[in-house]
Order: C-alpha cells, then structure tokens, then sequence
C-alpha cells in the first residue's frame, strides 16, 4: 500500500509574503538567525504582519542547531505565550523551528492534559534548497556528545509555507549553486526510492525539469524573478516528494561525508550524484537482455529531459553526462579531492564514513542494497573522480 500526504499550505510567486497580513492572531514568535536580523531581512517579515500583532524575535539560531539553543527557544516561546510561530531561513531555521515547536507544544500537552493544543507554524524559506518547510524531518545536535539527534514526526509539519522570490534574491551564486543541486539530488533520489509511486514520481519529474531549465539561469542573474521562482518551488515540490518516499545512498554518504569534513551539504551531494547513479544502474553489470529497473527509471529521466536515448545504458549515460556539464557550469568540482581533502586524512576516514553511510536512514530507501564494502570502493572513485 502506497501512501501520499500533505498538511502544508503553500504560497508562492511574488508578493507572497502579503498572506502574512491575513493571519489571525495575536502573538508570534519569529525565529530566526543573526544574519537575517543584521541584514534586514526580518523586516521583510515584521512588517508584513498586522498593525496590532506582537511579536518576539529570536535570533540565536546558528548551523547544526545544538540542543541548548533549542531550549533556550522553547523557554522564550513559553515565556512570550505567543500562539503561533514563524520560522525564517535556510534548513537550520526551519529545522531548529520545527524542534522548538515540537517541544513546547509537548511540555504544555503534559501541563494541561489537552492534547492537540498546538501552536500555528509557518515556514518561510530564504534558500531554494532544503524543502524543510514541507517536511517532517529535523536534525539537532548535542554538542556535548557530538551526536546528531533526527526528529522525524508529522508534528514537524509546518501549516503554512510562503515562498517569495524577494528572500532569495540576495543568496550568493555558489550558495544557490549548492542548494540548487541539492534540489536535483532530492528530486532523483525520491524518483527511484524503493517506496516511489505515482504522485511522488509527477512531482519528482516536474522537480528536475524545473532545474535544469532554470538553475543555471538563477545562478548567472540573481535578480532573475522567473528563475528565482521556478528554483524556489522546485525545492518545495522535490521536499513534497521525498517527504513522502525518503530518500537514498546518495544523501546517506553526503551526510557524513558533510559532517566530517565540513563540505556543504548541497555540494557533497552534487559531487557524490553521478556516481551513485552510475552504482545504483548497475552499468558495470549491463546485458542488453536484462537491465535492472532502476537503470530504467534513470534512462526515463533522460527522456523526460529531453536526451538521447536509444537505450536504457545510453539513456543513464547521457543523465550522468548532463548532470557533469551542469555542474562544470555552476563551478561544483567532481571529486573529493578538488574540495581540498587530503588523501591521507580522507583514507584515515573512510571505513567510519563508509559505515555511517550504511547506517543512515535515509540508505533504507535506496534502490540498490549496498554493502560496506562497496561502499568504501564507491568513496575512493568519488575521492580521485
């Protein structure tokens, strides 16, 4: 049995942030990090908001949100009394959001025996990338054990997402780069997940068109409004999709391939895409007579884009081949090695990389059973390109 949901309402285009004027209450938290109060960003928001609203802003968020600042957050929150809350920013802001909510509307289930009592949660993103504000998914980290902690709950949903294409104008080329092959890796990771289906494949295949059609543009003009759009609701359908199906090996050896040596997310990603592809068709196996299913969802993507496909193998080689050129145009290297990571501190590595890849959840979904060890020959290719 299949399944397919969504809470999150969504609005999009420009002038989406006006649907903040609409919103009925009283009192609301905004949280945020330093950079969107220092850059004005947040007036973007306060000001969208009714006359007679109150609101209290929280900006102590930073990357990889540690659990003290999460509490800190729900101290605040429960402190103002606000009844519904506003998260501002790219995947931390959101995810550290998502757990603050989460946490406060728990403590004060247990307070007063009322369940559902929940507070309104709106999410508004300011990179085109993570698809956190419509996912249930977050991550927050205890500093002190230096573990990752992932919070995966429909709690997490946010009620509302505004996508307005003046928040991410301002983002960096490499940043929307990044975050833009992010989108790409989402969208084709959910395309071939283990527990894809009709609805989750429309929306993948609509993802990817999108990207390749329009990243390269947002990337070389910044200020291109159509572009900003089309890459902003690129990132929310491609979330819709893996929300729903997961995801795979892709993001499971980005994760701690990031984690460990401090490489984007996004960018890890982007570098690891053309060779898990080429690990999960199974190419170095091909016989004309049987290809695998997977080599076959990879070669139709290379016809929804528009690519030679004579074949199930020239179709995923072409795929491979687009994907390359993409990122040689957004500047992304194609190896390990071209981020700067030494040979012997990455072999020093590789068999706790190589492990935590198998562990990680999101590897569950990947179409293709990997094992340790492939696993490891798998980072040395991607390593030396």
């Amino acid at each position: 049995m299949n399944y397919f949901g969504l809470r999150t309402e969504i609005y999009s285009g420009e002038n989406s942030l006006n649907k903040l004027n609409e919103i009925n209450l009283k009192k609301i938290f905004i949280v945020t990090d330093p950079f969107m109060v220092k850059s004005g960003m947040i007036d973007k928001i306060t000001e969208s908001l009714k006359k007679d609203i109150e609101y209290k802003i929280f900006s102590q968020i930073v990357p990889d949100p540690p659990l003290e600042v999460i509490m800190k957050g729900v101290n605040e929150l429960n402190e103002f009394e606000s009844e519904g809350i506003i998260a501002l920013g790219g995947g931390s802001a959101i995810d550290a959001a998502k757990a603050i909510s989460c946490f406060f509307n728990r403590i004060n289930e247990k307070k007063s025996n009322i369940k559902n009592k929940t507070l309104y949660f709106i999410a508004i993103p300011t990179t085109s990338g993570t698809g956190s504000e419509v996912t249930s998914f977050s991550v927050i980290t205890d500093k002190e054990k230096n573990i990752k902690y992932p919070l995966i709950s429909d709690e997490l949903l946010p009620n509302m997402a505004i996508l307005d294409p003046e928040l991410v104008k301002s983002v960096p080329d490499f940043i929307t780069a990044d975050t833009g092959m992010d989108v790409l890796t989402h969208a084709i990771e959910a395309y071939v997940s283990t527990e894809a289906n009709d609805f989750t494949d429309a929306l993948s295949e609509k993802a990817i068109k999108i990207v390749f059609e329009y990243l390269k543009r947002a990337y070389k003009n910044g200020n291109d409004t159509q572009a900003r759009i089309k890459m902003h609701n690129a990132s929310c359908i491609a979330g819709i999709a893996f929300n729903n199906v997961s995801l795979g090996l892709n993001h499971g050896m980005a994760h701690i391939l990031g984690g460990k040596f401090h490489i984007p997310h996004g960018r890890a990603n982007a570098i690891l895409l053309p060779y898990v592809i080429e690990y999960n068709a199974e190419l170095g196996n091909y016989l004309d007579k049987k290809t695998s299913t997977t080599a076959k969802r990879y070669a139709n993507i290379a016809k929804i884009l528009g690519l030679s496909c004579s074949n199930t193998k020239i179709g995923v080689k072409n795929l491979i081949f687009e994907i390359n050129k993409l990122k040689k145009e957004l500047n992304i290297p194609n190896s390990i090695k071209e981020v700067g990571i030494k040979e012997n501190d990455f072999d020093q590595a590789l068999d706790f990389l190589s492990q935590k890849a198998i562990e990680d959840r999101c590897t569950e979904t990947n179409p293709r059973k990997p094992k340790v060890e492939e696993i490891k020959t798998l980072f040395k290719k991607v390593y030396n390109g």
